[in-house]
């Protein structure tokens, strides 16, 4: 049975997709869908990265497109409601407050 959850992706459009999830109760992952394998450097130690690997218990590139978003127009992304009115943007001539 599919886990599936509502995510919202900007790339390559804003849209809500369906998207499938690790399984929980997953013995080998616990739920986080892969495990991380740090590695270090042969020569000194230290730390060099992190690799992922995915478990077989979901598939990360499983995803089903909900609905496209429309793209907020140009007014609206200048003009946000909410902005600080003394913000760096905007002059004001009464206290804060």
């Amino acid at each position: 049975m599919p886990r599936l959850r509502i995510e919202l992706t900007s790339w390559p459009r804003r849209s809500l997709v369906l998207t499938d999830t690790p399984r929980p109760d997953c013995p080998d992952c616990e739920g986080f869908g892969g495990t991380q394998h740090h590695y270090g450097d042969p020569e000194t130690g230290e730390y060099a990265g992190t690799d992922w690997e995915p478990c077989h218990c979901w598939n990360e590139n499983r995803r089903w497109l909900l609905l496209p978003l429309p793209r907020p127009s140009r007014w609206l992304r200048r003009h946000r409601p909410g902005r600080d009115p003394w913000g760096p943007d905007r002059n004001s001539d009464e206290p804060p407050f």
